[in-house]
């Protein structure tokens, strides 16, 4: 008779360590930014320590860029060399070089009108015999080849005059510049990669690498929690499930609040978390657990890892 009292006790223990009707337990989880660059290099400057609140697009952390500011450097001296070559060949030839050609095309016409000049004169001289027959040729000679050198002195100056005359080089030219301009796009992004930015505003949770460790590729050097990427997972009973719906009002309660935090519920799984081996009647149902989700609203201060209770609004 002595042991009843006592299984009393023990049974009003366990009743109160279960949660009232209608409640879910459940803890609160954070979605964490993960801060990585996809380049390796050298911790150089770590901006941010565990705590601290960033703003978006405050500087989180550093790599060393030494070969990439060297890239962008190499590039930016390719398209400024690929530039210059388009203007050039825009521009045609520059005035000192016009007025050569010019000159050029005035000697060769004066020597052209002498040629005309001396062959009048042996004709006139080759009719009376005055003159031999070679010398008639050879000034005859010396007219076609100073017709020659006009026509090819005026064709010169045309081209030189004509600054879209050389369409195939300035077409390769300004592919080049595509070029150049496109090489230099991708090492400003490579060197950008080696600074990273907090994309959004949070409190940075945790670093995992110290200035002067090197990073891999890829590999997280900070984590980031957003306000708004914290949320509620709990689980119910399959009896309950019909009484949640995505969208419903529920309010969170844990220790130390100093009042309720409303939520909504986001997610809900459509498997459960744990099915006995044979089901067969309503009582082994009752133990099917589905998992929920819900996000409280904006400013509520809960902390991933925070064990909560859960009921319907």
């Amino acid at each position: 008779m002595r042991l009843a009292p006592l299984i009393a006790l023990l049974l009003a223990l366990s009743s109160c360590d279960r949660a009232p009707e209608g409640v879910w337990q459940g803890y609160v989880e954070g979605e964490f930014v993960l801060l990585a660059s996809p380049y390796a290099g050298q911790l150089q400057k770590l901006h941010v320590r565990r705590g601290d609140a960033v703003e978006s697009g405050k500087p989180v952390f550093a790599l060393e860029q030494e070969s990439e500011r060297a890239a962008r450097a190499e590039a930016e001296a390719r398209l400024r060399s690929a530039q210059a070559r388009v203007e050039n060949l825009a521009q045609g030839r520059r005035a000192p070089e016009i007025e050569a050609l010019r000159a050029e095309l005035k000697q060769a016409q004066a020597a052209l009108e002498l040629s005309r000049s001396n062959l009048k004169r042996e004709e006139k001289l080759v009719g009376v015999d005055a003159t031999s027959r070679a010398r008639y040729d050879e000034a005859r000679s010396a007219l076609e080849r100073d017709e020659g050198r006009v026509a090819a002195a005026d064709a010169q100056l045309r081209s030189a005059l004509q600054p879209l005359g050389r369409d195939a080089e300035r077409k390769a030219a300004e592919a080049e510049v595509t070029a150049a301009r496109g090489a230099l796009a991708q090492a400003a992004w490579r060197l950008e990669q080696k600074s990273v930015t907090a994309p959004v505003a949070g409190r940075v949770q945790d670093t995992f690498f110290v200035e002067g460790e090197w990073v891999p590729a890829g590999r997280p050097v900070a984590s980031l929690l957003p306000p708004g990427n914290v949320k509620v997972r709990f689980y119910i009973a399959e009896t309950s499930l019909s009484s949640v719906s995505s969208g419903k009002e529920v309010e969170i309660r844990c220790d130390g609040c100093p009042a309720p935090v409303a939520a909504k519920v986001t997610f809900i799984s459509s498997q459960a978390e744990y099915t006995p081996p044979v089901l067969y009647s309503k009582e082994s149902r009752a133990k099917l657990l589905f998992l929920v989700e819900a996000r409280a609203e904006p400013g509520a201060k809960l902390l991933p890892g925070q064990p909560v209770d859960v009921r319907l609004k």
